[in-house]
């Protein structure tokens, strides 16, 4: 074998390697842990809007929904199934939107058969442990977030099913629209606790989450609900989620292309001693 063949052969080779680098480094859309719901930082944009542009670089997670389990009649009998949630962080708020695909519009509640759509959104007081995911529990109570499609948005605080009570003056904001079947609810709030009994957004290296959707045109409402397991939010530096990943994907192609680059100067330098073949 000629020199110059052996260089082009290596030549080849550190070529590949590159390309194996540019793949790996970029890691499969699934590699995030399962329940983890990014969060995106997004300086100086206004995202209280659900048709905000700063939206269309936040990624969603598709959060799975399932009938809640209750006494109440026809409990297991819910209409939405899954809902695509976004979270983001611009200067010190902090904005979670929600889309859901439901064929009615259902704005008001007045006769006996008549219930509107609704969305909420749950967090532990305590983001140092997980309560129970019906309403928290007596020692480890939750915030929920709940919008209502008649523009209504309430703050809650609840220790158990049965005990939720209202902030008298909601820190939450929410916005929504309703387009081609699919309700969009934009909620913010200022990352840090307002006040006693609020969750502090940013008090850990992640946030528990949990979601809950209301079909009022499936005769939906109070424990009929459609409602998810419990997700999170990576909100601190540790080492989870999206960037770490890709970080350790990039770190094994750069070793990939380290190593054919000292196997390919090792097997010249030899040539380069021996003569040809």
């Amino acid at each position: 074998m000629t020199e110059e063949r052996l260089r082009a052969l290596l030549t080849a080779a550190l070529v590949g390697a590159l390309v194996v680098t540019a793949t790996v480094a970029v890691p499969p859309a699934d590699a995030r842990p399962a329940h983890e719901i990014p969060v995106s930082t997004v300086p100086d944009a206004d995202l209280s809007r659900t048709n905000a542009s700063g939206w269309s670089t936040v990624p969603a997670a598709d959060v799975a929904l399932s009938s809640a389990p209750s006494g109440v009649p026809n409990a297991g009998d819910t209409s939405i199934d899954r809902v695509h949630v976004q979270a983001a962080r611009s200067g010190d708020r902090f904005h979670v939107r929600l889309q859901w695909e439901d064929p009615t519009r259902n704005v008001t509640a007045g006769s006996p058969r008549s219930f509107m759509d609704a969305v909420a959104v749950q967090f532990p007081v305590n983001t140092s442990s997980r309560p129970p995911i019906a309403m928290g529990g007596r020692d480890n109570r939750v915030n929920v977030w709940y919008w209502s499609a008649d523009g209504a948005t309430q703050e809650l605080l609840a220790g158990g099913a049965g005990t939720t009570t209202a902030f008298p003056s909601p820190a939450v904001d929410a916005n929504a629209t309703y387009a081609n079947g699919t309700w969009t609810v934009v909620y913010t709030r200022d990352v840090a606790a307002p006040s006693e009994n609020r969750t502090a957004l940013d008090a850990g290296d992640r946030l528990d989450v949990a979601v809950a959707v209301w079909n009022g045109g499936n005769d939906e409402r109070a424990g009929r609900k459609a409602v998810s397991e419990w997700h999170y939010f990576p909100t601190g530096p540790g080492p989870e989620g999206p960037p770490y990943q890709t970080l350790l994907w990039t770190v094994a192609g750069v070793a990939i292309v380290a190593v054919v680059g000292v196997t390919a100067f090792g097997v010249l330098r030899a040539r380069g001693g021996g003569g040809e073949s």
